[in-house]
């Protein structure tokens, strides 16, 4: 097998609570995955990604790990587990687990043990450190709001957690704790699992002696980012981890890393280093969020976005390797979010995927993406279920904003707009459950479902099938060098894909105004291999309109 196979994969998420179920209790299951995965073999996807499937008590939804080695009970349990990889092989596909190893659930035993005393043989498999000045031992905040520590009452000390306070980090630094780390990973591997996404990988190293973070004015906590993020140890560790366990299997292996930057990221996927294939970055999703973070909103500035991306690509280019993705489990949906939920819902979502899927690097679809699920809005936070949601609203509503105000930020940026259940058919909840769904249903899912999608010819369904198909078949995509044009049109993203005397270009509207194609665009000689509207009039560009020319 081509050592490098994952360059021309199409990888689809599976976020396993809201995907299928298939016993009625309202959450998603392995045997709900099971009975779907011819409907994402004829997609032509080849690689799933499963976000944790892992024992958890879900204080965030499962990247709080209790357990390791067993499957969570309410997706099935491990019998079910061995038949879902060995039906995925059966479809020459391939299955790539959650690595979630910068912390662990505080019910991990590991912690139990941890916080039993000081001198336990698992204390130091934690961050432990004593209060200063009667408060915690520095400024951080978590990620999920509130301060980054937890006071012990037992031992007379505080554990660090960047998430939830159910979620204790890993003292990385302990040679031990990463053996145990690398056994627990090749567990899985041993088992045929194809991969690894690595769940904010780039911060399990922490600078020592922890310093109080810079604090914003009007901010409650320091920002701790620089300190853990991308820390002195990472890439030690990473390669040590390679040299263990990664490099004595034949897996793709994706690392999520907020904050890191083009320059970090060459050196993570440099293949001569020997860390990672690939890495997800965060910078175009930041770029509709005003200063004080993803919750303050701002439009996007489309020639942002193009200046953002275009460093990616060029940056990485035959040196590194990129991750291209739009949604995922965090985020919101992108067809809500750059293109047009409403009107042109159909044409936005098929640009959308268009502009990401002609880009070098290897390409991640969210459930529900390939029909263009869009984002919900409940009215009461009472349906909301997200632990990051639900703290936000709290904090917020003490800082004096209305609720107005913060339901429009989570109509927005919200993550559950991600994990509203996938819409099978048009029957009560979609088709999804027999019982009552963890989180509710969104309401479209009379219009927007699976089963109208492959019955529709047009469907955004087969135009993601079609994208997928032309990346297997034309080598340009893979390999070719990217290069921007008309860098400042405010509404066009249009771009040049060249290899060998090949040359693909590729017009993306960004609007819902009809825009002209500037006459340095050159177009002549090419061949139009794929569009989103059924006609196509060359030289101008109808709202939303994508098309994508061979020469």
């Amino acid at each position: 097998m081509n050592k490098k196979w994952w360059k021309k994969s199409v990888v689809y998420q599976i976020y396993p609570r809201s995907f299928n179920d298939s016993n009625g209790d309202g959450m998603g299951d392995i045997q709900g995955i099971i009975a779907k995965l011819d409907y994402l073999k004829l997609l032509g996807v080849d690689v799933i990604w499963l976000s944790p499937v892992y024992d958890s008590p879900n204080d965030d939804n499962g990247y709080d790990i209790r357990n390791y080695r067993e499957i969570m009970h309410e997706f099935g349990s491990m019998a079910d587990f061995d038949q879902m990889l060995a039906e995925v092989h059966n479809r020459d596909m391939k299955l790539v687990m959650d690595l979630v190893v910068n912390h662990t659930s505080d019910e991990q035993e590991w912690f139990v043990q941890s916080k039993k005393s000081k001198e336990n043989a698992y204390r130091d498999y934690y961050i432990w450190r004593d209060g200063k000045d009667g408060k915690e031992p520095n400024n951080w905040g978590s990620v999920f709001g509130g301060p980054a520590w937890e006071y012990d009452e037992n031992t007379k000390e505080y554990y660090l957690h960047l998430f939830s306070k159910k979620q204790p980090d890993l003292n990385w630094e302990n040679p031990k704790l990463r053996l145990e780390v690398y056994q627990m990973m090749k567990f899985w591997l041993d088992k045929g699992i194809d991969g690894f996404r690595m769940d904010v990988i780039n911060m399990i190293s922490k600078q020592p002696g922890l310093p109080d973070g810079k604090l914003q004015e009007g901010q409650l906590y320091g920002d701790g980012g620089p300190y853990f993020i991308n820390g002195p140890r990472i890439h030690e560790f990473l390669q040590e981890m390679n040299k263990e366990v990664l490099s004595k299997y034949p897996i793709i292996t994706v690392g999520e890393m907020p904050g890191a930057e083009t320059e970090d990221a060459i050196l993570y996927t440099d293949p001569d280093r020997n860390e990672v294939n690939m890495i997800f970055t965060f910078e175009h999703m930041d770029l509709d969020s005003a200063p004080g973070g993803k919750w303050n909103l701002k439009p996007l500035s489309l020639v942002d976005l193009k200046e953002n991306l275009t460093k990616w690509q060029t940056a990485l280019h035959d040196k590194g390797w990129n991750s291209l993705y739009w949604n995922n489990h965090d985020q919101p949906r992108i067809v809500s979010r750059f293109g047009d939920d409403q009107k042109y819902r159909v044409e936005s979502a098929k640009m959308l995927a268009t502009c990401l899927h002609f880009m070098q690097g290897t390409p991640y679809i969210y459930q529900g993406e390939e029909i263009g699920m869009t984002n919900v809005k409940f009215d009461s936070l009472d349906d909301y279920r997200d632990i990051e949601t639900i703290n936000m609203y709290h904090e917020r509503k003490d800082l004096g904003y209305t609720h107005e105000e913060i339901m429009n930020s989570i109509y927005a940026k919200g993550r559950d707009n991600a994990r509203t259940p996938m819409q099978w058919d048009a029957s009560q909840h979609g088709g999804f459950t027999t019982g009552t769904p963890w989180i509710t249903v969104n309401p479209r899912y009379k219009e927007i479902n699976t089963k109208n999608a492959l019955e529709d010819p047009q469907s955004i369904f087969y135009y993601y099938q079609k994208l997928i198909s032309l990346r297997k078949q034309m080598e340009i995509i893979v390999e070719g060098d990217f290069h921007l044009l008309l860098k400042d049109d405010p509404a066009l993203f249009a771009y040049e894909r060249c290899w060998k005397d090949e040359s693909l270009l590729v017009l993306c509207n960004f609007s819902g105004d009809e825009v002209t194609i500037k006459d340095e665009v050159e177009m002549d000689g090419y061949q139009v291999i794929l569009s989103n509207y059924e006609d196509n009039k060359l030289g101008i560009l109808r709202p939303y309109e994508a098309v994508v020319l061979k020469k």
